[in-house]
């Protein structure tokens, strides 16, 4: 009797209803978008096609488009080589703890992932309040009014705010990450480096790292998409303000598709957007896993 497995009627019987439905999710409205973009619609009413006109205003005569993409890689910088090291460290530490202390911390830390971002956004707007925010109040506190300050609309301080708030929320995944990680090193690995002489230090850098690379590779892939995808946070606390300085590709398209209406120069950023990550995304695999061999 022959193996259903192996029939290919079967096969493609189970396989067409997930393809349907990445069609339908994915596919198509790509297509659509990819289509507007090349219009000048408003997102009603009549339209013409204009050709490549959209992407060449975007990429020659759009500042605040370029601006978006900045801010997107200081935030990939920020969460690549600041908060991996600190969770790394952390994560560290907490696999040296005992059982109940380190499912506690791990607890507390995984507690803004798991927040709503309506609730995180509101949170640190309130922090960062100039008139009744905490952190203005406690630098009165000690006496530092010079560095009180309206910090989500100052220019000076926006995009870094803005930063912190990301990197607080998303601070738990990367720790779980990395603890999960260093729970498979075997124990081997490391008696086997103090055998040798190795202190702490080496054994980590030498030893422990390379073994989880696979691990970090993972979490620095995850953290470009994140980034480049980011768009509640910074819509729910500065809406890109001020002055366009705290602006990230999401909420600049979805402003210029649905808020300015025009949403055929929103489509063709959506489409730039797409290409971007997508790119982005295979040279840091292709850059991870060449230091893999």
């Amino acid at each position: 009797m022959a193996d259903p497995s192996r029939s290919r009627a079967t096969v493609a019987f189970l396989v067409l209803p997930g393809l349907a439905v990445l069609a339908f999710s994915l596919v198509v409205p790509l297509c659509v978008s990819v289509y507007f973009s090349f219009t000048d619609s408003e997102g009603f009413g009549e339209y013409k096609t204009v050709g490549f006109e959209n992407y060449v205003a975007i990429l020659t005569d759009d500042p605040v488009f370029w601006r978006s993409l900045r801010n997107v890689v200081v935030l990939i910088v920020a969460t690549i080589f600041v908060q991996n090291p600190i969770a790394f460290v952390l994560a560290a530490i907490l696999s040296r703890m005992s059982a109940r202390l380190s499912r506690i911390l791990r607890t507390i830390y995984f507690v803004p992932a798991v927040l709503s971002l309506v609730v995180v956004a509101k949170l640190w707007a309130d922090v960062f309040n100039p008139t009744f925010g905490i952190l203005n109040k406690t630098l009165h506190a000690i006496g530092l009014d010079g560095l009180a300050m309206s910090w989500l609309s100052d220019p000076r301080t926006a995009l870094p705010a803005v930063i912190w708030i990301i990197l607080w929320q998303g601070f738990g995944w990367a720790v779980f990450f990395y603890y999960a990680g260093l729970m498979t090193v075997p124990r081997d690995l490391e008696e086997a480096a103090r055998v040798d002489g190795a202190s702490t230090f080496q054994t980590y850098t030498r030893v422990i790292i390379p073994y989880m690379f696979p691990v970090i590779s993972t979490v620095i892939v995850i953290d470009v998409i994140s980034s480049m995808k980011q768009m509640e946070l910074i819509y729910l606390t500065t809406n890109g303000a001020p002055g366009q300085l705290t602006q990230f590709l999401g909420v600049y398209l979805y402003q210029k598709a649905f808020v300015a209406g025009e949403y055929g120069y929103g489509n063709a950023i959506s489409v730039l957007f797409v290409i971007i990550s997508v790119g982005l995304t295979l040279v840091v695999q292709r850059v991870m896993r060449g230091r893999l061999r």
